[in-house]
């Protein structure tokens, strides 16, 4: 919610097997947890690709949609404080948007996300529970599922470290461990997102990326964007409040 001053107030995240019920259920808990009255309530704004599902007022309120992309950039833009950057929103897939002072465009995305995630470690872990996918990539070493620019080659390339990757999973053994295996997931994930939002900003003089979605709370983020921030000459940010900019 946002209060009169435009100050976030109690942020939640509902799951749930549906977006109708994840929207009411939401509604529901956040009013009763921050004991709020319906009539206290002034207006209703709705995001994202489920937002297509409600046509009618939320509990007779006054109810309105904001278009996702525009809300991705408007949401980032409040809590980085930046007015010229590339909104990297890390969902199921992700979304790249433009944001250069006023204009906020969609620019694209590549279908790498959260989602991608799940469904590997579905058939390659056998959960697609994200605590247990982290709490064994806690104990995996990367080195052992990607191939390394020193694994290839006596000496660094031109603008590639020894510890730069030079192909992801190309070094995964048959045998390797279930904890080795979920620290190259994550990593491909996020360095796959980190390579396609470098890419969409050439020519555009955009060195700053901030990141939103619920993927920003992987801890495996402080590893693999800083990297590529030393690698590429850019910033990575993850705001505040990350995982609820879209709101």
């Amino acid at each position: 919610g946002i209060d009169e001053s435009g100050v976030v107030v109690s942020p939640i995240r509902i799951k749930a097997t549906d977006p109708i019920t994840s929207l009411y259920g939401a509604f529901g808990k956040y009013l009763h947890d921050n004991k709020i009255a319906l009539s206290d309530v002034e207006q209703v704004m709705l995001t994202g690709v489920g937002s297509a599902y409600i046509d009618e007022p939320i509990y007779g309120l006054p109810t309105s949609k904001s278009e996702e992309f525009v809300a991705d950039g408007l949401g980032a833009r409040y809590e980085s404080k930046l007015d010229r950057m590339i909104v990297v929103s890390m969902g199921t897939g992700t979304s790249l948007v433009k944001c250069d002072d006023n204009e906020i465009r969609h620019i694209g995305g590549i279908g790498i996300g959260g989602g991608t995630l799940a469904g590997l470690s579905r058939i390659m872990l056998k959960t697609d529970d994200i605590k247990q996918i982290i709490n064994l990539a806690k104990d995996g070493d990367v080195s052992k599922i990607n191939l390394l620019i020193g694994d290839i080659s006596a000496k660094p390339l031109p603008g590639l470290p020894m510890n730069a990757t030079a192909s992801l999973f190309s070094n995964a053994k048959a045998n390797a461990s279930r904890e080795d295996i979920a620290m190259g997931l994550i990593w491909m994930v996020l360095q796959s997102i980190g390579s396609a939002t470098i890419l969409s900003s050439l020519e555009s003089g955009i060195k700053d990326f901030v990141l939103i979605g619920n993927l920003t709370l992987l801890p495996q983020c402080r590893e693999v964007f800083p990297a590529m921030e030393k690698l590429y000459g850019v910033r990575f940010r993850i705001p505040k409040y990350s995982e609820f900019c879209t709101a």
